[in-house]
């Protein structure tokens, strides 16, 4: 066959399927573009104002969590319900005239305490802070060291003629210190076994969250009754898949009213505003009753952490939360699913794509136009987020990927309750279908020849 002849052969029929690739995919630009017959009305990233973006976290620093502690005093000081051991030769057990003394008891400490071995008789302090010993009027001893103790009850003796100078020598030591009863309640599992590590605590979070809390009863030694000693005892400082702060619900019934005026105060103030359709409901405020010691701040930022706020008593409850809201949402081109966002570190457009399955440059294999689209090869280069807004409004950033890519401040952080959206552009898919039907079509009309 003459060269020329096959070569103006081809040519024609490299035109030919050309032209009907061009055909086809003018048709689909007005019957199946996705940027036409689902449009998003999308605003730039980089034209929104800063409060439609969260606050970075990568920043943010750990809080000292010595601050969360109460420092004992260099002597241990007595209050309601210690035990002391008290012995007090004569008196204490009581010993007849011309008789050996007995020694005193010697009273082994318990399994998890940390006092050495004592001796005396054990006599507990009254709730009222005294002290009640044979023979004399109770002795005010809250507040008062061991030593400063034994020293009153040497001169109660000797004022009251009961014992001579040179026979009064009491012994006091400490049995068992007071404790304080703490409810700790905790959303991110860690209360539940100890043994489980931080990593394996966020595998289980992202393959499938467990939103069932574990609590108990803490039984807390005196000037270790904080927040940290009551973390220490229930698994340690909130897992990952728990927010980076701790609650402390007081029991006083003072704050307990505090509590519920809050709540009445709110539903009223919801109830006014439902009997206007033009105004928005308020959401629910911070609880001022409520204390809230965060865990992390951003640098330069210190901690308003008083020996007050972290001191616990009997019947509070320390309440660590989980995050099972901190996700987004993926649709569209992209894997459909539900993604848990890091909780220490900040989150783009472009990492969560990655998250979710679909990254960058990535070809999503559609299924339009009977698969045109992957074989074409032209990955989609538009991502709306549909990020909410006050008074159930929504607002969506267009995100073009191709930018996002080469500028930062074009890559928004993600931030929870986000939904991702992946589309083709227009020119994307035409593109895709046209290259989709040259290679399908064209080649075999070539081959055909």
């Amino acid at each position: 066959m003459n060269i020329n002849l096959f070569q103006t052969r081809v040519w024609k029929h490299i035109r030919y399927t050309v032209g009907l690739g061009v055909a086809a995919s003018l048709v689909a630009s007005l019957t199946g573009c996705s940027s036409l017959t689902q449009p998003i009305d999308g605003v730039p990233a980089h034209r929104l104002p800063p409060e439609f973006f969260p606050a970075p976290k990568n920043n943010l620093v750990p809080v000292d969590i010595a601050l969360l502690s109460l420092e004992p005093p260099r002597d241990y000081q007595l209050g309601p319900d210690d035990i002391l051991g008290v012995y007090i030769e004569g008196v204490l057990p009581f010993n007849p005239p011309n008789t050996p003394p007995e020694p005193p008891p010697v009273n082994f400490p318990e399994q998890d305490s940390t006092l050495p071995p004592s001796i005396g008789y054990p006599i507990a302090v009254q709730d009222d802070g005294t002290l009640s010993l044979p023979l004399i009027e109770p002795l005010e001893v809250e507040g008062l060291t061991l030593d400063q103790v034994r020293e009153k009850i040497r001169e109660a003796y000797i004022d009251n003629d009961i014992l001579r100078e040179e026979k009064a020598r009491p012994i006091v030591t400490l049995i068992k210190e007071r404790t304080y009863d703490v409810i700790v309640v905790r959303e991110d599992g860690l209360g539940e076994s100890n043994q489980r590590s931080l990593q394996a605590q966020s595998s289980e979070f992202i393959r499938g969250r467990d939103n069932s809390a574990s609590g108990g009863l803490v039984k807390l030694p005196a000037y270790k009754n904080d927040i940290l000693h009551a973390l220490v005892e229930t698994g340690g400082l909130p897992g990952l898949n728990a927010k980076n702060e701790v609650r402390v619900l007081r029991a006083s019934e003072a704050d307990k009213r505090k509590r519920a005026q809050f709540v009445r105060d709110f539903y009223a103030s919801q109830r006014n505003a439902m009997l206007d359709p033009c105004v928005c409901p308020p959401e629910l405020p911070p609880d001022p009753s409520i204390l809230r010691i965060p865990l992390r701040l951003p640098p330069g930022v210190i901690p308003n952490i008083s020996p007050e706020d972290v001191e616990l008593q009997d019947g509070d409850i320390v309440y660590i939360e989980n995050r099972e809201t901190e996700v987004f949402y993926t649709g569209g081109q992209l894997p459909g699913g539900e993604f848990p966002l890091p909780r220490d570190y900040d989150l783009d457009v472009l990492g969560a794509m990655a998250l979710a399955g679909g990254g960058i440059g990535q070809t999503t294999g559609g299924s339009g136009f009977g698969g045109a689209r992957s074989v074409g090869g032209v990955p989609p280069g538009m991502l709306y987020i549909l990020r909410q807004t006050p008074c159930n409004g929504q607002v969506a950033i267009e995100v073009d990927l191709a930018r996002a890519v080469n500028d930062p401040r074009s890559r928004p952080l993600v931030q929870p309750g986000d939904t991702l959206i992946l589309q083709y552009k227009c020119e994307e898919e035409l593109l895709n279908f046209g290259l989709g039907t040259f290679f399908t079509y064209g080649i075999q009309e070539l081959l055909r020849n």
